[in-house]
């Protein structure tokens, strides 16, 4: 996992790096609403590069119909932490700095300290915002990244997102994880209208992804 240099700024809520908690569903950050959704996307070490590939793109945020804009590196240098199991135990740690890829575009994949800002409407509902990128992971089966909210969104909160090749037996699963406070009055009063944001950008990212629409678990 790399963690980014911070820029100025910072995010918008205390709770950073709990959408990995593993007890988010039963015990998220306060006032938030918690979401986890994950999908069987295929099989084999071809679907899971392709999958990962296609997540650090930026894919998934693009075809829920978010324009991106304003994507920055983190200045300074990125390092490279402790890779960790499932179960939190650390597995080896790596010195070798990653070279900054970029998409077809010119646009750059995700990075550790990487700001971006975001616009766009889902099922109507607002969906603007600036982001931090609070991590990324490049694991032999494991490729993902974490983006927390700096400012200008409906919601605060963070959104974890994961391609994992199971090794037990051979399939590619992709989750999504996410904690959204309200922070407009209407989102206040009505939660059920982060509920369908939520509902509806999690549908997107899967079709992103998984163009064969896997079945939810």
């Amino acid at each position: 996992m790399r963690r980014g240099t911070f820029r100025e700024g910072t995010v918008d809520y205390a709770a950073v790096g709990a959408s990995h908690a593993p007890d988010l569903m039963q015990y998220p950050p306060e006032r938030s609403l918690p979401a986890e959704e994950s999908w069987r996307i295929g099989s084999g070490e071809d679907r899971f590069r392709t999958a990962g590939d296609a997540l650090l793109s930026w894919t998934a945020q693009r075809a829920a119909g978010l324009v991106l804009e304003d994507v920055r590196p983190a200045a300074g240098p990125t390092y490279a932490g402790v890779s960790f199991d499932h179960e939190g135990n650390a597995i080896a740690p790596s010195h070798r700095e990653q070279e900054q890829r970029y998409d077809a575009e010119g646009t750059p994949y995700a990075g550790a300290g990487m700001t971006l800002k975001v616009r766009g409407r889902v099922k109507g509902l607002r969906a603007d915002a600036e982001l931090r990128v609070i991590s990324v992971t490049e694991e032999p089966r494991r490729i993902g990244f974490v983006l927390g909210t700096m400012g200008g969104s409906v919601v605060s909160g963070e959104e974890a997102f994961d391609v994992d090749w199971r090794e037990d037996n051979d399939e590619v699963w992709f989750t999504v994880r996410a904690f959204d406070t309200p922070n407009r009055m209407s989102y206040r009063i009505l939660p059920a209208l982060v509920k369908r944001r939520r509902r509806e950008l999690f549908a997107r990212y899967l079709r992103a992804i998984s163009p064969l629409y896997a079945t939810p678990i």
